[in-house]
Order: structure tokens, then sequence, then C-alpha cells
């Protein structure tokens, strides 16, 4: 159960690193800082990630590497021998992948413009 659930919550985590810094930066960058404020003042929840993002991006972290890892281990597995299971099975596994590999993208995205980008200007 928590290998299907896996991909899924580290998407779910790095999407937070990109509420966190990467879209409040693009915004900015776009010239669209007031947008950024009116979705701060509509969500005022949103600051708690920008005030807490150590703590935010040490979860997706965690939350990444234990996906990868399960990932990694169920890639050992075998799947079915029935023809439409072994389907479904490599089918699971592309899936997976993807959301794997595009949530370690978003992370990487949200990491670059929380830690490195203010530092560049």
């Amino acid at each position: 159960m928590l290998k299907k659930l896996s991909p899924y919550l580290s998407l779910f985590a790095s999407l937070s690193t990109l509420i966190c810094c990467a879209i409040p930066a693009l915004l900015v960058t776009l010239g669209l800082g007031a947008s950024l404020a009116s979705a701060i003042s509509a969500f005022p929840e949103l600051v708690w990630f920008s005030e807490n993002k150590g703590l935010v991006f040490g979860f997706s972290g965690i939350m990444i590497g234990a996906a990868l890892f399960m990932r990694r281990y169920a890639s050992e597995l075998s799947c079915p021998t029935d023809p439409e299971l072994a389907k479904a099975c490599q089918r699971s596994r592309q899936v997976s992948g993807v959301i794997l590999y595009l949530s370690l993208g978003l992370y990487l995205i949200g990491g670059f413009f929380a830690f490195v980008a203010p530092y560049l200007l």
C-alpha cells in the first residue's frame, strides 16, 4: 500500500516547495506581485510555508528519498505471470516513475528558488 502511495506523497511534498518559494519568485519576477499579495491575503496560511522553508524542504527530501528507495526495491520484484496483471504491473511502474521524477524535478526547482536564486541577485 505504501509503495503505491509514495510517489503521490512525494509529489504532494514537492508541490509544497513550489508554494513556498518557486511560485512566489516567479510571480514577482513576472511583475505580478499584486497577484501574490492578493493570494497571500486570501490564503494567509501560505506564509507558513515561506517561514518554515527548511522544514518543508527537509520533509519533502525525506519523502522523495523514501519514494526513490521504494521504487528501487520494487524494481527488483517480479510482476505476476498473468498477462493482464503483468501489463497492469508494468504500467503502474511506468506511471509511478513519471510521478516520482516529476516530483524530484519540482523539488529541485523549488530548492533553486529557495536557496540559490536569492543569492544570485
